[in-house]
């Protein structure tokens, strides 16, 4: 078991920061292990569009927690953090360095916070009378109506996530309690050195789009294709994420191509300014401005502090 001291290294901040590879070059040169923090890539099968780590990358390092469920297979963050922690304490029992890497805010906070997450069983009726209105009006006017009945939950979730925004609604109205009241915190057994890389949002927008493309050149078309001839159908949560539900909307014929990548595009700069302000609460974390420069240097002194035991912080 871990004691108070056991280190634990998060690297996070918006998509495309380059946090990646930033974890990677850190943990090559500690001999660390990648526990990664991605509530997508933990789906078998889904590769490009979830910009998981390449096999090279992971040849290179060990990396945790992704590939462990097939795209029609259910995954809570409950789950993931029990899983996420098991993991983090094999590999510390090891005498390794666990680097938390990954850019979904509730799966990291889940994490570093030690959130107590309500255990409530699916209501399926509800949810599927809810998730049916939300394709009637929008996700929006049900965001709406959770930021009524629980405002600190609603501006953790992005308007246009149908199913965390279905799954807070569903878990208040089971429970008769926001969702956030029943989302306890209590440190876990770790020191913790969080590290946020900073950007700028229209080298950001740039970076992304730039990726966008790369995976369209890489076989993103191909990859969703076939994950839909193999069954998996596009009204998954798994098949909804970014990436997967445009190119899913060009394959049914409601999108050209062009139309579904620039969607992938403009959705993604959306998603990032909901990370942008999640991040920015984390004011005990070293914030690094990765606009301009390689945040690598400015890294490493910090976590030469951090192990030496001249600096720490906690996450939030």
């Amino acid at each position: 078991m871990p004691d108070q001291m056991s280190p634990l290294i998060a690297i996070t901040g918006p998509t495309a920061s380059g946090k990646s590879a930033l974890a990677l070059q850190l943990g090559e040169e500690l001999g660390a292990e990648i526990v990664t923090a991605d509530s997508r890539q933990v789906y078998k099968l889904m590769d490009i569009g979830t910009a998981k780590p390449s096999a090279e990358e992971q040849a290179r390092l060990p990396h945790h927690m992704i590939d462990l469920v097939y795209p029609d297979e259910p995954y809570t963050l409950a789950l993931y953090q029990r899983q996420a922690y098991a993991t983090i304490d094999e590999v510390l029992s090891r005498g390794k360095l666990p680097i938390l890497a990954g850019g979904t805010p509730l799966y990291v906070n889940a994490v570093l916070e030690g959130w107590t997450i309500p255990e409530v069983e699916p209501d399926l009726g509800l949810r599927a009378r809810l998730e049916a209105e939300a394709e009637a009006a929008g996700p929006e006017q049900l965001h709406r109506r959770l930021a009524e009945l629980d405002p600190d939950a609603a501006a953790g979730i992005l308007p246009s996530n149908t199913r965390r925004i279905v799954r807070a609604l569903e878990v208040i109205e089971r429970t008769g309690k926001p969702i956030s009241a029943q989302q306890a915190k209590g440190p876990p057994p770790y020191r913790i050195l969080t590290i946020v890389l900073d950007c700028e949002r229209p080298e950001l927008y740039r970076r992304i789009d730039q990726r966008v493309d790369r995976q369209i050149e890489q076989g993103l078309v191909e990859e969703v294709r076939g994950l839909h001839n193999m069954g998996y159908g596009f009204d998954l949560p798994s098949m909804s994420g970014i990436g997967y539900r445009q190119i899913g909307e060009y394959l049914t014929g409601r999108a050209t191509l062009e139309q579904a990548v620039q969607r992938i595009k403009w959705d993604t700069h959306s998603f990032v300014r909901h990370q942008v302000n999640w991040f920015r609460r984390a004011r005990t974390a070293a914030h690094i401005d990765a606009t301009n420069s390689d945040p690598l240097p400015e890294a490493r002194r910090i976590l030469e502090d951090f192990l030496s035991g001249a600096g720490s912080n906690k996450a939030t």
